[in-house]
């Protein structure tokens, strides 16, 4: 990943809605979720929420889909792979006491299935 991808990725995120919508998406797994439900779980106004996904789709955060007159929001798994490896990209000169167990923290949260709480 270019550093400028990943600046403009942390920068759609640095935002606690668009923070939220993000864990969300992810939370929701490939099916996604319609805009109108990601609205109403974070109690947010459409036109509004609106905007935060334009930001994350820019970003390459999330990708979308329309189904007749509904939009289905996806987290982009493999923009979140790739900006996760960036920033731990030569993560502590290769240290193995740092890397495992970090690899092994991202491993536990992958097999979990501890929901988002907000």
């Amino acid at each position: 990943m270019e550093v400028n991808t990943a600046l403009q990725a942390l920068t759609a995120l640095s935002h606690e809605t668009r923070l939220w919508v993000f864990r969300l998406l992810v939370q929701a797994g490939p099916d996604g979720l319609p805009a109108g439900e990601i609205a109403d779980s974070l109690s947010s106004r459409q036109n509004t929420m609106s905007s935060h996904l334009r930001l994350l789709h820019a970003a390459g955060l999330i990708d979308s889909e329309r189904h007749g007159r509904q939009v289905v929001y996806r987290a982009n798994y493999d923009t979140v792979r790739e900006l996760v490896l960036f920033l731990v990209e030569d993560c502590c000169a290769g240290s193995s006491q740092v890397c495992n167990p970090l690899a092994e923290s991202l491993t536990q949260v992958c097999s979990s299935s501890t929901r988002i709480n907000q």
